[in-house]
């Protein structure tokens, strides 16, 4: 609970009346224990690095690795190889573990194959609607 937290005290107050849509107020039992409090919900401390000597200081049986935004690719990519090697948990790996970094995805991965598949039957059926759409228009013009 923030400091500044005040109790509302207002006559109308949706908050003071619990009514539903509106912030809950501070009651007993929304608290944590304090054995696990501010850690990562895996458990384990949440450590900020930023460059490869702050790994070596840390433990990876207690510390989970979060790298700093400000971290550049090539040094993250440092900083992940060298976190493997410790057997590291990183909380931040994105999206730069899943390739090396000087390979692009091909076109052949950007699309789905499922979606190549459908793609086809997709405009043969807006082909179909649209004609039908034609007709009915026509038929409702010729009734007129």
């Amino acid at each position: 609970m923030k400091e500044n937290w005040r109790r509302p005290r207002g006559v109308t107050s949706k908050m003071r009346k619990e009514e539903s849509g509106w912030p809950h107020k501070v009651k007993v039992g929304y608290g944590t224990k304090s054995s696990t409090k501010g850690l990562h919900p895996r458990g384990l401390v949440d450590r900020l690095v930023w460059r490869l000597v702050d790994l070596e200081k840390l433990d990876p049986k207690v510390d989970i690795v979060r790298i700093a935004h400000r971290v550049g690719e090539k040094k993250k990519l440092d900083i992940l190889d060298r976190a493997k090697q410790l057997n590291f948990h990183i909380a931040n790996p994105g999206k730069v573990e899943a390739r090396p970094s000087g390979e692009e995805p091909t076109t052949e991965e950007k699309i789905a194959p499922s979606d190549t598949a459908k793609q086809p039957e997709q405009l043969e059926a807006k082909e179909e609607a649209a004609e039908t759409s034609e007709e009915t228009s026509r038929s409702r013009e010729d009734s007129e």
